[in-house]
């Protein structure tokens, strides 16, 4: 192979990043808290993260210990031309993972993009030079379908779908897979269901267990082994500015997003 032998090349197909949205329509399913926690676990794993906040309310952002007041620009800076990815990209406590903050103002970037050309492209664009230094890029969504949700599904190659282990779950979901596929056939044609995390699990409950055996009855193998039980620490790290894999690392719901990091670094280097 021109001299490269498999496992440099291997190596070096690897450094090309990937960018994967975190969505779901609906809210509390933990998009936050998996894009938060997800992409801290693979950073501490030595590997090289960016994590966008797509959101206007910006939890993501002041989740992983961001002030809002002292951002020197966040995503809709990006949006409108005032900011570069580069000047909006900001490093969290976690040395290999950069987010690029967002604030309010995210929301008048969703009604000043309606008149533009070439509108939902723009964060593809904006991402596209990113990719070699990253292994991977994940976007936070916001629990509606506009346009900043449909800039991440065009940006994107793959969707991580979170999903509670609660009542209307697998009908939820299966609108969203057919919103996904008709996203594929008009706007970008390589999008790939990444994977369905099944989220806020309670073993003691036999509805948790019914929807798990569900959604894996009925999605197979596009579910991950690994679920994200109910875990009151999850929702407690974002108040003190930290993911809860540093917060509280040993928390069962840290250890689950530590668990959900080994199964994707292991099933993509299966690819290989």
């Amino acid at each position: 192979m021109l001299g490269i032998s498999i496992f440099e090349f291997r190596i070096c197909f690897l450094r090309v990043g990937k960018i994967i949205a975190i969505t779901n329509q609906k809210g509390g399913v933990g998009k936050t808290t998996t894009a938060m926690n997800l992409s801290s676990s693979l950073a501490l794993a030595n590997e090289n993260i960016l994590v966008v906040d797509s959101d206007p309310q910006g939890n993501l952002t002041s989740g992983l210990g961001i002030k809002k007041d002292q951002m020197k620009a966040g995503l809709y800076e990006v949006y409108t031309g005032k900011a570069t990815m580069e000047e909006a990209m900001q490093q969290t406590l976690i040395p290999n993972l950069y987010v690029v903050p967002t604030s309010m103002d995210l929301f008048i970037a969703e009604i000043e993009l309606l008149d533009k050309t070439g509108r939902e492209t723009r964060l593809k664009n904006f991402l596209k030079p990113l990719k070699d230094r990253f292994r991977y890029v994940f976007i936070d969504c916001p629990p509606s379908f506009g346009i900043l949700t449909l800039n991440a599904l065009v940006a994107a190659e793959s969707v991580l779908v979170p999903v509670q282990c609660e009542f209307f779950a697998v009908e939820g979901l299966s609108l969203l897979i057919k919103l996904l596929w008709r996203i594929r056939g008009g706007f970008n044609e390589t999008l790939d269901l990444e994977g369905i995390l099944l989220t806020m699990y309670n073993r003691h409950l036999a509805l948790s267990r019914q929807i798990a055996e569900e959604v894996r009855r009925v999605f197979k193998s596009k579910v991950y082994d690994t679920i994200i039980p109910r875990n009151v620490i999850l929702a407690e790290s974002p108040s003190h500015g930290k993911p809860a894999v540093l917060y509280s690392p040993n928390s069962t719901g840290a250890q689950g997003y530590i668990t959900l990091a080994k199964e994707i670094l292991n099933d993509h280097n299966l690819l290989f």
